[in-house]
């Protein structure tokens, strides 16, 4: 599939899923936020629940996309849905490929989590507890970033860097892809060299292969998968690398009624979806 043909189905799909959908009385957002100087794709909504005041410990959600589709309008009522559990949460919009090839989209994630730290007070952040979940590309471009928080080998490939001293509190890993050396889904196999900028060379695959660079330090994972998930397998290849380098994880495998399809929890009107959603956002207050 190409770029074009991704964002067309997608965009459909997404919009049926939230159709009717509207903010909650009990959500208070700050839309459209810049956190970098692209006015476009640097920015960031902040949703926090209207009954606490303070600081909440906060959620970043990286977006799905294949690395070519998503804005924080696509993700914002699973955003607000999860700030109803007691976090406040933040959702941005990363520069995408083709027009934005790899690594714009992790060092726009760098970027994100900076900003979190600068402006704590101003929203009422808690800066000990700055959780994550990221879901498909999105998981993927987590799994690097907790990499770059850990690793400094790793890092020194990038010119950017992560904010120094810092490693999320927790995070979820939902349907990602996290094995690309090389990809053999069909999908994926089709996006790679619209995502990187030589094409897909051995160097580059290395460098995204997301379950080489999980060292010592990765902060505690709840990783998740879905019979339906045509990304499953790269759950069990996450959690071998999880295990090797000795990372407290939950391994989730939701499998009713013959399976829930890919990143099924972003739908807030899914059974299964909001199960999924407590148990992650249960599995962070297990760290504050």
């Amino acid at each position: 599939m190409t770029y074009t043909q991704i964002r067309e189905s997608f965009k459909i799909s997404d919009d049926r899923r939230d159709a009717g959908l509207t903010t909650p009385e009990d959500v208070e957002r700050f839309d459209d936020i810049p956190y970098g100087p692209d006015g476009v794709w640097q920015i960031l909504d902040v949703y926090r629940p209207r009954a606490h005041s303070g600081p909440l410990p906060v959620i970043v959600s990286v977006h799905g996309g294949g690395w070519v589709y998503g804005t924080k309008e696509t993700y914002q009522f699973y955003c607000m849905d999860l700030s109803r559990r007691g976090f406040a949460v933040v959702n941005f919009t990363y520069r995408l490929a083709p027009e934005h090839k790899f690594p714009a989209s992790l060092e726009d994630t760098c970027a994100v989590f900076k900003w979190v730290l600068d402006n704590s007070e101003l929203y009422g952040f808690d800066r000990e507890h700055i959780f994550a979940v990221g879901d498909s590309a999105g998981g993927h471009i987590l799994s690097l970033f907790c990499s770059m928080c850990v690793d400094a080998d790793f890092a020194g490939r990038f010119d950017f860097v992560a904010p120094h001293g810092f490693v999320p509190a927790a995070v979820a890993l939902n349907c990602g892809a996290y094995h690309h050396e090389p990809p053999t889904d069909p999908m994926i196999s089709s996006l790679m060299p619209q995502v990187l900028p030589m094409g897909g060379t051995p160097e580059e695959f290395d460098t995204v292969d997301a379950i080489r660079h999980v060292k010592p330090g990765f902060p505690p994972v709840f990783l998740m998968t879905a019979a339906g998930d045509f990304l499953r397998e790269d759950a069990v290849l996450m959690a071998g690398s999880l295990v090797r380098a000795g990372v407290p994880f939950e391994l989730h495998y939701y499998a009713a009624d013959n399976g829930p399809g890919h990143v099924f929890h972003v739908n807030i009107r899914d059974p299964e979806g909001r199960k999924c959603n407590d148990a992650e956002c249960s599995f962070f207050k297990r760290f504050c």
